[in-house]
This record gives structure tokens, sequence and C-alpha cells, in this order.
């Protein structure tokens, strides 16, 4: 069940938390400042991924692209990265048909 419903594109969340979290997407919202450099990010995790820049730590990347070797800490981002290679865009307008590869790409159209 996902009692918490984005009043923007009707995606539904199980915690409002992450709602929250989504929502940034539409607002724009990037609360997240990186104390080094003043770059705002709209997750905290972004932020600290961002960090490592500084202190040239490597990032923990285990999913690599069999394509290109380019590393993602996430499974979902290397899926997504994958797309380019696919050409899969599964995200489609219902009133023109111009499909998109993110979720966010469609919302903003």
């Amino acid at each position: 069940e996902r009692p918490f419903c984005c009043p923007d594109c009707r995606k539904g969340f199980k915690h409002n938390s992450t709602l929250v979290r989504h929502q940034r997407i539409h607002t724009g919202e990037r609360p997240h400042e990186c104390g080094e450099c003043g770059m705002n990010f709209s997750q905290r995790s972004h932020l600290i991924c961002h960090q490592r820049i500084h202190t040239r730590e490597r990032p923990y990347q285990p999913y690599k692209c069999g394509e290109c070797g380019k590393g993602f800490n996430q499974r979902g981002h290397l899926i997504i990265h994958q797309m380019i290679y696919t050409g899969e865009r599964p995200y489609e307008c219902p009133q023109c048909g111009k499909s998109f590869s993110h979720s966010s790409s469609l919302a903003k159209h």
C-alpha cells in the first residue's frame, strides 16, 4: 500500500518522508549544501557522494556498465544508465506520445 501520493505526478509512496524527498524533483529544492564549494543537492546521500571529490576518496561503485565501464553505487542508477545503449524510453506522455527514459523528464514535459 502506498498512501502518500504526489499531487504533481500521482506517484505513490509508503512513507511521507519519501514523498517529501520525491517532491523536490518538482520544486527544485536542494536543501543540502556542500560546505566546501557551496553546491546544493536535493538528497543528503548525493551530497555525501559529492563530498568525496574534495577528499579524493574513491567512491564505492560495485555496479559496472559492461559497455563503457562506468561505475555506479546503486543498481538502479546502472539500469537507467544502460538505457543509453538500449534506447529504452518507458515513460510515455499520454497526450502526445513522446517517450522519456526518466519519469522526472516526463513530469517536466
